[in-house]
């Protein structure tokens, strides 16, 4: 009491000038008390209109050419000559590199050589047989010196025979040091260069990469297994690359894998994806940023997304089918919904009573508080700002 005597009497003691100053404190403090605890609830709507939506499957792939062929080498060698370069347009045939041929040119003049000493061999042995054989026939010689003449000319005839096909592989190995393009193309990609030694002991290396068709490339999509169900074949693709991303380009779906991809524990499916690329602006690897369009449907209800998730702060109250509330003229009423497919925005929905115009709720704010930005809109309308006293 002591205390509050002395600031009565420190206050009485004081100019006007305080004494009014102290008091426009006071009446500020009490309005705003007052005012913070009797503010309404204020309602951000959104007219349900209808529209047209479709629902799409988001995913990521890799551009391709529709074809491209690895060319590599039958044979080792140094790599002598190149005659193409990375975006070289070649014909189907043309001389791509050279490896080096001496020694493949010496095993074909010593495969010569051997087919020369073999034949010369089955000459002299069938010779002999021949002599055989009519010694034979006039009793001047036993029948196993014939048995071993004839023996001795079949086995000059195989050598001779081995020979010719060691003189015809050395032949074809020679050919094979001259690389060719197997197809009209583009090279695309090239591993080596002159004065590289390419080794092909136990498999054949790839030299250069040559697409066939530049002007037709493919899409290679990975999409999850919780997806694939509604992909098909003939669905319209819209896409997107880093280097274009405010342009869509189209595309059509060509096949649907079955065989599964598992990275990571993580299982997907590849969906080729055919373009057009008339105008050279894709190149093999972009990333491709794809939407696959599964199902469209137009002129029918859409409510937001974020109407589908809103509930009053005042209603505890569980449902147990998906609805949408609705402001009327005695406050929020709420309807039982069917969804449809979703976009990133808006949902179809339908219902009873669930009709074009009504003012869907898709949040709020309380007190004095500035009306917040609705969370998601129609398709061409404004969110409205409705308030209702509590």
């Amino acid at each position: 009491m002591n205390i509050i005597k002395k600031i009565f009497s420190w206050i009485w003691n004081i100019g006007l000038f305080k004494k009014l100053l102290i008091l426009a404190v006071v009446i500020a403090l009490a309005l705003y008390f007052l005012l913070r605890g009797s503010g309404g609830i204020s309602y951000i709507t959104v007219p349900l209109q209808k529209g047209d939506i479709s629902d799409k499957v988001e995913a990521s792939g890799t551009i391709n050419p529709v074809s491209q062929t690895n060319v590599g080498t039958q044979v080792s060698g140094i790599i002598s000559k190149m005659y193409v370069d990375y975006n070289t347009p070649v014909k189907k045939g043309q001389l791509l590199a050279e490896i080096d041929p001496a020694s493949l040119e010496a095993a074909v003049v010593q495969q010569k050589a051997n087919l020369m000493k073999a034949q010369s061999a089955l000459a002299n042995d069938q010779r002999t047989y021949e002599r055989y054989k009519t010694l034979y026939d006039q009793n001047f010689v036993a029948k196993s010196d014939l048995d071993s003449a004839e023996t001795q000319y079949l086995s000059s005839k195989a050598n001779a025979i081995q020979a010719q096909a060691a003189l015809d592989k050395a032949n074809t190995d020679l050919k094979y040091t001259k690389i060719v393009s197997p197809v009209d193309g583009v090279v695309i990609d090239r591993a080596v260069d002159v004065g590289q030694t390419v080794a092909a002991s136990f498999q054949t290396p790839t030299l250069f990469t040559v697409a066939q068709d530049l002007t037709k490339m493919q899409i290679e999509v990975a999409v999850s297994e919780a997806d694939i169900i509604k992909v098909k074949e003939g669905q319209k693709v819209t896409f997107t690359i880093d280097g274009y991303p405010n342009t869509n380009f189209p595309g059509v779906i060509t096949q649907v894998r079955n065989s599964p991809v598992t990275v990571q524990n993580v299982v997907s499916y590849t969906v080729i994806v055919s373009v057009d690329n008339k105008d050279g602006r894709l190149r093999p690897g972009m990333t491709a940023n794809v939407s696959i369009v599964t199902e469209t449907k137009t002129g029918v209800l859409l409510a937001p997304n974020a109407a589908l998730r809103y509930a009053p702060s005042t209603s505890t109250e569980k449902f147990k089918r998906q609805g949408i509330w609705v402001l009327e003229k005695t406050g929020p009423v709420r309807y039982d919904v069917r969804a449809g497919i979703m976009d990133d925005k808006n949902t179809e929905v339908s219902g009873t009573g669930v009709v074009e115009g009504m003012q869907v709720i898709t949040g709020e704010t309380t007190g004095a508080a500035a009306a917040k930005k609705p969370a998601a809109s129609g398709p061409s309308t404004t969110s409205a700002m409705m308030r209702m006293a509590r």
